[in-house]
């Protein structure tokens, strides 16, 4: 287990360098620099400029000067927001970003798990009917759509809640629903295919004939073995919903970390864009690494070990 762990650890760490690497070189190979689209400065004053972002210093050490800063957590000063770094954009955004993800996240595992279990236990009736249509619905159709048409006909034409903007909770409705949606017809879908294969195991007619009521057949013996598939959806899940909320803050108006890297491409505002990158990538390798520990506290029988034939 530990040595599995640290070599996760190191695959990780060696992931993110790749991804700092790729992100690096792939921003300066962009013709023109980050204040191209500017007006016309004077020579001195471009000169200036270069050196105060360090642009003027040889390629590799411009890269190496930022391994070493991203190595303490420093992503350096931004090109767009005076006096700010990059650090300071995503200690004001991640809350917002995280507030968003984790309301989505919760609702698609109750919304998705509930349906799956419903459209298991009454297969080939309504409610299965009903729940495959949503999901069917839900994965089709993509989360910037459902956004625009939550803002038109729920913000717009009904005037429930507010369609776009930050600060009051009614403006967290829409932007969760319409992230939430394709994970929970993901979940939807895998929850009632794995609850089907569950409910037909020997070990839950033995249940039944020994007159265990329902709910407990449904959520302590079959339920258990069925998220184990589930978890298995838990890594691109997360990747999802990280990739899906920079999106979602666009089109909504939300000032987190998805807008500030929106609006980062079109600036050319580079250290955003790699400090942004960076940590994406680093939430991602830590979630897929969870799963796999989740693993073996969901199932015991499931061994975390870097043994080939084990």
């Amino acid at each position: 287990m530990v040595r599995y762990l640290l070599g996760r650890i190191l695959a990780a760490i060696l992931v993110i360098w790749l991804v700092i690497t790729l992100t690096f070189f792939l921003m300066h190979a962009i013709p023109g620099g980050p204040f191209a689209s500017d007006k016309i400065l004077l020579p001195q004053v471009q000169a200036n400029i270069n050196a105060r972002y360090h642009l003027n210093d040889p390629l590799f050490k411009q890269y190496t000067d930022y391994l070493k800063n991203a190595a303490h957590f420093d992503f350096g000063p931004t090109f767009r927001y005076q006096g700010r770094s990059v650090n300071d954009i995503i200690k004001e955004g991640l809350p917002r970003t995280a507030a968003i993800g984790s309301m989505a996240t919760i609702l698609a595992l109750i919304c998705g798990t509930f349906l799956g279990i419903i459209a298991a236990l009454r297969q080939n009736k309504t409610a299965d009917y009903v729940a495959t249509f949503l999901a069917t619905i839900g994965i089709s159709v993509p989360s910037f759509v459902i956004a625009t048409l939550l803002q038109y006909y729920v913000g717009f034409k009904l005037h429930l809640f507010p369609p776009i903007g930050w600060g009051d909770p009614n403006q967290l409705v829409m932007p969760v629903l319409a992230l939430s949606a394709y994970p929970v017809a993901q979940i939807t879908r895998l929850t009632r295919t794995s609850m089907l294969d569950v409910l037909h195991q020997d070990y839950i007619r033995t249940a039944k004939a020994k007159g265990l009521p329902g709910y407990i057949i449904v959520f302590r013996h079959a339920l258990k073995n069925a998220i184990i598939p589930l978890l298995t959806f838990m890594g691109p899940f997360f990747a999802y919903i990280l990739c899906g909320n920079f999106v979602i803050e666009y089109i909504f108006n939300i000032p987190g970390i998805g807008q500030y890297f929106v609006t980062s491409i079109t600036n050319r505002d580079y250290p955003v864009i790699m400090g942004t990158t960076i940590l994406v990538a680093t939430l991602m390798v830590t979630f897929n690494l969870l799963v796999d520990i989740a693993y073996t506290l969901v199932d015991p029988r499931i061994k975390l070990t870097d043994q080939k034939g084990v």
